[in-house]
C-alpha cells in the first residue's frame, strides 16, 4: 500500500494517473479516498511525475511514505 489511511495501492494510484489525475487530491477522489495524514503524498507527487509508473519503477521504496513517521 502507498496511503495506509485509505488502503491505495501502487496499482490504483497509477491507474488513476493513467486516466488523468494530475494532482494528489484528483487521485483521492479516483481511488474513492481523500487526504488524511499526507504521509503518502511525496510519493503519490512523485508518480504523478513519473507519469503513472508504479512507485517501484518510479525508484521508490513501496514503503517509501512511512519514511516520515520515522524521522
Amino acid at each position: 500500500y502507498i496511503c495506509l489511511c485509505n488502503g491505495m495501492t501502487d496499482a490504483q494510484i497509477s491507474a488513476a494517473v493513467a486516466a488523468g489525475a494530475s494532482r494528489p487530491k484528483e487521485v483521492y477522489c479516483a481511488c474513492g479516498g481523500r487526504a488524511q495524514c499526507g504521509n503518502c503524498t511525496a510519493t503519490i507527487l512523485t508518480m504523478i511525475r513519473a507519469g503513472g509508473d508504479s512507485a517501484a519503477s518510479a525508484g521508490l521504496p513501496l514503503d517509501a511514505h512511512r519514511l516520515n513517521r520515522v524521522i
